[in-house]
């Protein structure tokens, strides 16, 4: 599957996509917000069709970045944006991505919900985040061990209808 947009695609990761894939999700700018997974888990999420799992790149072919979307059979029309990374930080494609995926769900799917969740100190991600429409329902106080210590989520969705209004 390809989403086109102005200056970006998305499309569907492949197992030879992986090295990409981890060395983004390791790397220093991107790993203390974001959850880690092993090559198995991002190989088997491509293989599941629960889940979409797309590489972001330029419309030349330069990749930068990942999403990870799940919940895509879920009974209640809710998807999750499990993770967004991007490598080529300051240059919008984090906000294009995800109006990208913002009017292909609501357009292409009966999903009445989208959410996500952001680590309380990624303000930078939570700025895109209500700049593209995302509402802040609540904290999850917290609830990820890192190291020692706890890291709280943040909480937040646009609904359909919230994305009808703005089209």
């Amino acid at each position: 599957m390809i989403l086109h947009s102005v200056g970006l695609d998305l499309r569907s990761t492949t197992k030879q996509d992986l090295d990409f894939v981890l060395a983004a999700e390791q790397g220093e700018p991107n790993r203390s917000f974001i959850g880690q997974w092993s090559r198995e888990e991002h190989a088997a999420a491509i293989d599941d069709e629960d889940i979409l799992h797309f590489i972001i790149q330029e419309t030349s072919g330069e990749q930068t970045g990942y999403v990870i979307l799940t919940g895509l059979q879920d009974p209640n029309l809710t998807v999750c944006i499990k993770r967004i990374v991007i490598q080529s930080k300051g240059r919008g494609y984090g906000t294009m991505t995800l109006r990208l995926l913002i009017d292909w769900i609501f357009v292409h799917t009966e999903t009445h919900r989208l959410w996500l969740d952001v680590k309380d100190h990624n303000l930078r991600a939570r700025h895109v985040y209500e700049g593209v429409g995302f509402t802040l329902e609540g904290t999850l106080r917290e609830c990820v061990k890192v190291g020692e210590s706890f890291e709280s989520l943040q909480m937040m969705s646009i609904l359909r209808q919230e994305f009808l209004e703005r089209v």
